[in-house]
């Protein structure tokens, strides 16, 4: 859980109720793209805490095209914002526009939004430059009263991009990577996994004899959907945990060495 000062709190407390209203107002009189960005550009004060002259920018040309928003930290470009009519949904194209000013630019973030609902890309840069849809949310339904809708408002919060902040889109992209149904089935389906699940039969019904390998075949073949354990996010997710056991098992080798 992320911690949020009772200040900051306070501020996107106080500009999502301010915000949620007039955007459903907006979105009923079908606002065109120029009050629309009028509007996101108030929510960066008011809610992320921005300040208008000094971390919002309009004027950031990237190969002679002007991006809508560009949002920095004293010399540092934190992300840029590609923004829509709050009438207009989220297209794919929108999204290829947005990503790649970001891919063209070497920034690692890019936001699409229409004022309500608000899209968080990471730019991939390696042999081929790939986007990520970290997350998304919209602001018309999200609760003040919820913790974990503060912090989906907090990470784009200009705080969270201080030298001092553990809560940053960064942290927030590793943690997803990591909590999700592709790791989380490959971790059930390791030896450590099954021995839990074992266990845990013979303690509920000790008469019980099952092997690893029989469960392995039960929870792989009977109890995951396919596309849990093949794929390419399936793949990653067997390689991470492979690594990742690689990296404990050499580990535990050189404290067992150092004891001897």
């Amino acid at each position: 859980m992320v911690t949020i000062n009772t200040k900051i709190k306070e501020r996107i407390t106080k500009g999502l109720r301010k915000f949620q209203p007039v955007l459903r107002k907006a979105q009923a009189s079908d606002l065109n793209e120029s009050d629309t960005v009028t509007i996101i550009t108030d929510m960066l004060c008011e809610i992320f805490g921005y300040d208008k002259y000094e971390n919002i920018t309009s004027e950031f040309a990237i190969k002679k095209t002007y991006c809508d928003i560009a949002v920095k930290l004293q010399d540092r470009l934190l992300f840029l914002i590609e923004c829509k009519a709050i009438g207009i949904d989220l297209k794919e194209d929108y999204v290829r526009q947005a990503t790649n000013y970001a891919a063209n630019s070497g920034i690692a973030w890019v936001v699409l939004t229409n004022g309500i609902t608000w899209k968080v890309y990471h730019m991939n840069f390696g042999t081929a430059v790939d986007k990520e849809l970290v997350y998304e949310f919209d602001v018309t339904e999200l609760s003040a009263k919820k913790q974990g809708d503060l912090e989906l408002l907090y990470y784009l919060c200009i705080e969270s991009f201080s030298k001092n902040s553990k809560a940053t889109l960064d942290s927030f992209r590793a943690e997803k990577q990591i909590l999700n149904r592709f790791i989380i089935g490959r971790v059930i389906l390791s030896e450590a996994g099954l021995d839990g699940i074992r266990k845990c039969l013979r303690r509920l019904y000790p008469d019980l004899k099952v092997s690893n390998e029989q469960l392995f075949e039960i929870v792989n073949n009977e109890c995951f959907r396919r596309e849990i354990i093949e794929g390419d996010y399936a793949d990653d997710a067997r390689k991470a945990i492979a690594k990742q056991e690689r990296k404990i098992s050499k580990a535990k080798t050189k404290k067992e060495a150092a004891v001897e």
